[in-house]
Protein backbone atom coordinates (compact mmCIF):
# COMPACT_ATOMS: atom_id res chain seq x y z
CA UNK A 1 0.00 0.00 0.00
CA UNK A 2 2.97 2.37 -0.06
CA UNK A 3 4.42 4.28 2.86
CA UNK A 4 2.35 4.36 6.00
CA UNK A 5 1.24 7.90 6.68
CA UNK A 6 0.20 8.14 10.30
CA UNK A 7 -2.14 11.07 10.05
CA UNK A 8 -5.57 12.18 8.88
CA UNK A 9 -6.61 14.07 5.76
CA UNK A 10 -9.71 16.28 5.82
CA UNK A 11 -10.74 15.86 2.18
CA UNK A 12 -13.43 18.57 2.14
CA UNK A 13 -13.76 21.68 4.32
CA UNK A 14 -14.63 25.36 4.01
CA UNK A 15 -11.94 27.21 5.96
CA UNK A 16 -12.49 30.39 3.92
CA UNK A 17 -15.97 30.66 5.48
CA UNK A 18 -16.52 33.78 7.63
CA UNK A 19 -17.08 31.41 10.59
CA UNK A 20 -13.27 31.01 10.80
CA UNK A 21 -12.23 34.63 10.22
CA UNK A 22 -11.50 35.29 13.90
CA UNK A 23 -9.65 32.15 14.99
CA UNK A 24 -8.37 30.18 12.01
CA UNK A 25 -4.83 29.90 13.43
CA UNK A 26 -6.24 28.31 16.62
CA UNK A 27 -8.48 25.98 14.59
CA UNK A 28 -5.45 24.82 12.57
CA UNK A 29 -3.37 24.36 15.73
CA UNK A 30 -6.08 22.12 17.21
CA UNK A 31 -6.25 20.19 13.93
CA UNK A 32 -2.47 19.60 14.00
CA UNK A 33 -2.68 18.39 17.60
CA UNK A 34 -5.45 15.99 16.49
CA UNK A 35 -2.98 14.57 13.92
CA UNK A 36 -4.63 16.15 10.87
CA UNK A 37 -1.88 16.31 8.26
CA UNK A 38 -3.68 18.06 5.40
CA UNK A 39 -6.84 20.10 4.84
CA UNK A 40 -8.48 20.14 1.43
CA UNK A 41 -10.20 23.53 1.27
CA UNK A 42 -12.98 23.93 -1.30
CA UNK A 43 -14.67 26.98 -2.80
CA UNK A 44 -18.34 27.63 -3.53
CA UNK A 45 -18.08 30.72 -5.76
CA UNK A 46 -15.49 32.93 -7.43
CA UNK A 47 -15.70 35.49 -4.61
CA UNK A 48 -13.81 33.02 -2.37
CA UNK A 49 -11.07 32.08 -4.83
CA UNK A 50 -8.44 34.67 -3.92
CA UNK A 51 -8.99 34.10 -0.20
CA UNK A 52 -8.50 30.33 -0.57
CA UNK A 53 -5.29 30.80 -2.57
CA UNK A 54 -4.00 33.26 0.06
CA UNK A 55 -4.79 30.79 2.86
CA UNK A 56 -2.94 28.05 1.00
CA UNK A 57 0.09 30.35 0.73
CA UNK A 58 -0.06 31.44 4.36
CA UNK A 59 -0.49 27.88 5.63
CA UNK A 60 1.61 26.22 2.95
CA UNK A 61 1.92 22.50 3.43
CA UNK A 62 -1.32 21.98 5.35
CA UNK A 63 -4.05 23.87 3.41
CA UNK A 64 -4.52 22.56 -0.12
CA UNK A 65 -6.76 24.65 -2.39
CA UNK A 66 -9.64 23.57 -4.66
CA UNK A 67 -11.50 26.09 -6.80
CA UNK A 68 -14.89 25.46 -8.36
CA UNK A 69 -18.46 26.74 -8.65
CA UNK A 70 -21.08 25.12 -6.39
CA UNK A 71 -24.58 24.31 -7.74
CA UNK A 72 -26.13 26.67 -5.16
CA UNK A 73 -25.03 30.31 -5.14
CA UNK A 74 -25.56 32.91 -2.44
CA UNK A 75 -26.51 36.54 -3.06
CA UNK A 76 -24.83 39.20 -0.91
CA UNK A 77 -28.30 39.49 0.70
CA UNK A 78 -27.96 35.91 1.95
CA UNK A 79 -30.61 34.52 -0.44
CA UNK A 80 -29.64 31.31 -2.17
CA UNK A 81 -30.41 30.30 -5.76
CA UNK A 82 -29.49 27.69 -8.34
CA UNK A 83 -26.22 28.31 -10.24
CA UNK A 84 -26.19 29.77 -13.76
CA UNK A 85 -23.65 29.61 -16.58
CA UNK A 86 -22.98 33.29 -15.93
CA UNK A 87 -21.65 32.38 -12.46
CA UNK A 88 -19.21 30.04 -14.17
CA UNK A 89 -18.05 32.54 -16.79
CA UNK A 90 -16.49 34.83 -14.19
CA UNK A 91 -14.87 31.91 -12.37
CA UNK A 92 -13.16 30.03 -15.22
CA UNK A 93 -10.38 32.55 -15.98
CA UNK A 94 -9.41 32.65 -12.27
CA UNK A 95 -9.30 28.85 -12.08
CA UNK A 96 -7.10 28.78 -15.19
CA UNK A 97 -4.83 31.38 -13.62
CA UNK A 98 -4.23 29.24 -10.50
CA UNK A 99 -4.37 25.79 -12.17
CA UNK A 100 -0.81 24.84 -11.16
CA UNK A 101 -1.53 25.39 -7.47
CA UNK A 102 -4.79 23.44 -7.26
CA UNK A 103 -5.33 20.05 -5.68
CA UNK A 104 -8.72 19.61 -7.38
CA UNK A 105 -11.67 21.36 -8.99
CA UNK A 106 -14.38 21.84 -6.35
CA UNK A 107 -16.79 22.16 -4.89
CA UNK A 108 -18.87 21.31 -7.95
CA UNK A 109 -21.93 19.14 -8.48
CA UNK A 110 -25.71 19.02 -8.57
CA UNK A 111 -28.23 20.12 -5.95
CA UNK A 112 -31.79 19.18 -6.80
CA UNK A 113 -33.26 20.26 -3.43
CA UNK A 114 -36.74 21.59 -4.35
CA UNK A 115 -36.03 25.04 -2.86
CA UNK A 116 -33.11 25.53 -5.29
CA UNK A 117 -34.05 23.52 -8.35
CA UNK A 118 -37.81 23.09 -8.58
CA UNK A 119 -37.81 23.56 -12.37
CA UNK A 120 -36.28 21.38 -15.07
CA UNK A 121 -34.55 24.44 -16.56
CA UNK A 122 -32.63 24.96 -13.30
CA UNK A 123 -31.60 21.30 -13.18
CA UNK A 124 -30.48 21.45 -16.80
CA UNK A 125 -28.38 24.57 -16.21
CA UNK A 126 -26.77 22.91 -13.16
CA UNK A 127 -25.93 19.93 -15.39
CA UNK A 128 -24.31 22.25 -17.94
CA UNK A 129 -22.28 24.04 -15.26
CA UNK A 130 -21.10 20.69 -13.87
CA UNK A 131 -20.32 19.30 -17.34
CA UNK A 132 -18.13 22.29 -18.16
CA UNK A 133 -16.25 21.88 -14.87
CA UNK A 134 -15.78 18.13 -15.45
CA UNK A 135 -14.30 18.97 -18.86
CA UNK A 136 -12.07 21.60 -17.25
CA UNK A 137 -10.83 19.10 -14.63
CA UNK A 138 -10.06 16.58 -17.38
CA UNK A 139 -8.18 19.15 -19.45
CA UNK A 140 -6.09 20.17 -16.39
CA UNK A 141 -5.72 16.54 -15.21
CA UNK A 142 -7.21 17.40 -11.81
CA UNK A 143 -9.64 15.42 -9.63
CA UNK A 144 -13.17 16.63 -8.80
CA UNK A 145 -14.52 17.37 -5.31
CA UNK A 146 -18.27 16.84 -5.73
CA UNK A 147 -21.53 17.86 -4.03
CA UNK A 148 -24.66 15.83 -4.83
CA UNK A 149 -27.55 16.82 -2.55
CA UNK A 150 -30.87 15.22 -3.52
CA UNK A 151 -29.14 14.22 -6.75
CA UNK A 152 -26.99 11.20 -5.94
CA UNK A 153 -27.77 9.03 -8.94
CA UNK A 154 -28.01 11.91 -11.50
CA UNK A 155 -24.60 13.19 -10.34
CA UNK A 156 -22.90 9.80 -10.63
CA UNK A 157 -24.54 9.22 -14.03
CA UNK A 158 -23.31 12.56 -15.37
CA UNK A 159 -19.78 12.02 -14.03
CA UNK A 160 -19.62 8.60 -15.67
CA UNK A 161 -21.13 9.88 -18.92
CA UNK A 162 -18.49 12.64 -19.09
CA UNK A 163 -15.66 10.20 -18.36
CA UNK A 164 -14.64 11.65 -14.98
CA UNK A 165 -12.28 9.24 -13.28
CA UNK A 166 -10.73 10.88 -10.18
CA UNK A 167 -13.81 11.79 -8.14
CA UNK A 168 -14.62 12.42 -4.48
CA UNK A 169 -18.32 12.44 -3.62
CA UNK A 170 -18.53 14.40 -0.40
CA UNK A 171 -21.23 13.79 2.23
CA UNK A 172 -23.20 11.69 -0.25
CA UNK A 173 -26.90 11.74 0.68
CA UNK A 174 -28.16 9.19 -1.85
CA UNK A 175 -29.03 5.54 -1.40
CA UNK A 176 -26.30 2.94 -0.87
CA UNK A 177 -27.29 1.31 -4.20
CA UNK A 178 -26.52 4.58 -6.03
CA UNK A 179 -23.24 4.90 -4.11
CA UNK A 180 -22.23 1.40 -5.21
CA UNK A 181 -22.50 2.56 -8.84
CA UNK A 182 -19.91 5.18 -7.90
CA UNK A 183 -17.72 2.54 -6.24
CA UNK A 184 -17.81 0.48 -9.46
CA UNK A 185 -16.69 3.57 -11.38
CA UNK A 186 -13.71 3.91 -8.98
CA UNK A 187 -15.06 6.97 -7.12
CA UNK A 188 -14.36 7.74 -3.46
CA UNK A 189 -16.85 8.85 -0.78
CA UNK A 190 -15.90 11.06 2.16
CA UNK A 191 -17.66 10.65 5.49
CA UNK A 192 -18.31 13.65 7.78
CA UNK A 193 -18.64 13.63 11.61
CA UNK A 194 -22.43 14.08 11.23
CA UNK A 195 -22.45 10.32 10.53
CA UNK A 196 -23.04 9.88 14.28
CA UNK A 197 -26.47 11.50 13.92
CA UNK A 198 -27.48 10.52 10.37
CA UNK A 199 -29.19 7.20 9.68
CA UNK A 200 -28.61 7.66 5.94
CA UNK A 201 -24.82 8.17 6.38
CA UNK A 202 -24.71 5.17 8.74
CA UNK A 203 -26.29 2.94 6.07
CA UNK A 204 -23.75 4.27 3.59
CA UNK A 205 -20.79 3.41 5.85
CA UNK A 206 -22.16 -0.08 6.38
CA UNK A 207 -22.37 -0.68 2.63
CA UNK A 208 -19.26 1.09 1.30
CA UNK A 209 -15.96 -0.80 1.27
CA UNK A 210 -13.23 0.89 3.33
CA UNK A 211 -11.12 1.01 0.16
CA UNK A 212 -13.62 3.54 -1.28
CA UNK A 213 -13.82 5.82 1.76
CA UNK A 214 -12.12 9.06 2.71
CA UNK A 215 -12.68 11.36 5.69
CA UNK A 216 -13.98 14.92 5.70
CA UNK A 217 -15.51 17.44 8.08
CA UNK A 218 -17.24 19.91 5.69
CA UNK A 219 -16.38 22.44 8.43
CA UNK A 220 -18.13 24.58 9.53
CA UNK A 221 -21.12 22.33 8.63
CA UNK A 222 -21.93 18.64 9.27
CA UNK A 223 -20.49 18.40 12.77
CA UNK A 224 -21.39 15.79 15.38
CA UNK A 225 -23.92 18.21 16.89
CA UNK A 226 -26.49 20.21 14.93
CA UNK A 227 -26.07 24.00 14.83
CA UNK A 228 -22.59 23.81 16.43
CA UNK A 229 -19.63 24.97 14.32
CA UNK A 230 -17.72 21.97 13.03
CA UNK A 231 -13.89 21.99 12.93
CA UNK A 232 -11.23 19.83 11.26
CA UNK A 233 -10.16 18.34 14.61
CA UNK A 234 -13.54 16.52 14.67
CA UNK A 235 -12.47 14.33 11.75
CA UNK A 236 -11.39 11.63 14.21
CA UNK A 237 -15.12 11.16 15.01
CA UNK A 238 -15.66 9.92 11.43
CA UNK A 239 -12.69 7.56 11.70
CA UNK A 240 -13.88 6.15 15.04
CA UNK A 241 -17.41 5.57 13.74
CA UNK A 242 -16.17 3.78 10.60
CA UNK A 243 -13.81 1.62 12.70
CA UNK A 244 -16.67 0.57 14.95
CA UNK A 245 -18.95 -0.38 12.02
CA UNK A 246 -16.24 -2.16 10.03
CA UNK A 247 -14.81 -3.96 13.08
CA UNK A 248 -11.26 -2.70 12.50
CA UNK A 249 -8.90 -0.45 14.46
CA UNK A 250 -9.07 3.34 14.19
CA UNK A 251 -5.43 3.22 13.03
CA UNK A 252 -6.40 1.03 10.10
CA UNK A 253 -9.21 3.40 9.12
CA UNK A 254 -6.81 6.36 9.28
CA UNK A 255 -4.18 4.54 7.23
CA UNK A 256 -6.55 3.26 4.53
CA UNK A 257 -8.49 6.53 4.16
CA UNK A 258 -5.26 8.55 3.94
CA UNK A 259 -3.87 6.14 1.32
CA UNK A 260 -7.19 6.55 -0.56
CA UNK A 261 -6.86 10.34 -0.40
CA UNK A 262 -3.35 10.08 -1.84
CA UNK A 263 -4.61 7.91 -4.73
CA UNK A 264 -7.42 10.36 -5.39
CA UNK A 265 -5.33 13.55 -5.14
CA UNK A 266 -1.88 12.87 -6.65
CA UNK A 267 -0.52 16.24 -5.48
CA UNK A 268 -1.39 15.34 -1.90
CA UNK A 269 0.98 12.39 -2.08
CA UNK A 270 3.99 14.65 -2.67
CA UNK A 271 3.00 16.88 0.22
CA UNK A 272 2.54 14.06 2.74
CA UNK A 273 5.74 12.36 1.71
CA UNK A 274 7.60 15.66 2.23
CA UNK A 275 6.21 15.72 5.79
CA UNK A 276 7.54 12.24 6.60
Amino acid sequence: MGAVVAGLVDCHCHLAAPDFDCDLADVLEKAKKANVRALVVVAEHSGEFEKIIQLSERYDGIILPCLGVHPVQEHPTGDQRSVTLKDLDGALPIIQNYKDRLLAIGEVGLDFSPRFAAMDEQKQEQREVLTRQIQLAKSLDLPLNVHSRSAGRPTISLLKEQGADKVLLHAFDGRPAAAMEGVQAGYFFSIPPSVVRSGQKQKLVKQLPLTSMCLETDSPALGPEKQVRNEPQNIIISAEYIAQVKGVSVEEVIDVTTQNAMKLFPRLQHLLQKQL
